[in-house]
């Protein structure tokens, strides 16, 4: 079920309700708060109220949004985006984000490109060189090297595997 739907059934009224958020227009009950929780587990969704969880959120939610939702990634320094899109100093949200994860922001930034060059691999016509120019990589041999790193293949070899897994799935 819908964010939207649970906030209307229990009658509780929003401004807005975006990836990860939830905006009312004011304080709800705490028994409001105990049947949201409730009903939102039942769809495998959780109430975060913690001010540190929330931002960390904000940042994976971003960061998401920046590499896998928007037409062109940002031409600055994904530290200034960052900063300037949550409106804290990118140090405090790097510590922050560390502490809590285990990764660095840039780690994280890496997994989620090499998941979109994945993407582009599988289901574009693009090459690699393209895909590399499209996410502002310095060159498709500093791709192919994060490409390697995070996932143990090439770009070549994993696009021929999963060229084999699909003509395999299409011969059953």
């Amino acid at each position: 079920m819908k964010v939207e739907e649970e906030l209307k059934i229990l009658d509780i009224n929003y401004k807005n309700v975006d990836l990860g958020v939830i905006e009312l227009f004011e304080e709800i009950t705490y028994s409001d708060l105990v049947l949201l929780k409730k009903s939102l587990l039942t769809s495998g969704l959780v109430v975060i109220e913690d001010k540190r969880s929330i931002l960390i959120e904000k940042i994976k939610t971003t960061i998401i949004e920046m590499i896998h939702h928007s037409e062109e990634l940002p031409k600055v320094n994904y530290s200034d985006f960052l900063s300037e899109e949550l409106g804290y100093d990118y140090t405090y949200l790097s510590n922050l984000f560390s502490d809590t994860k285990g990764i660095t922001i840039q780690q994280f930034i890496i997994i989620h490109k090499i998941e979109k060059v994945k993407e582009l691999m599988l289901y574009d016509s693009l090459t690699l060189t393209e895909i590399a120019h499209s996410l502002h990589y310095s060159s498709t041999s500093h791709l192919s090297n994060q490409f390697k790193k995070i996932t143990g293949l090439s770009p070549s070899h994993f696009k021929r595997l999963q060229q084999f897994r699909i003509q395999n799935i299409e011969n059953l």
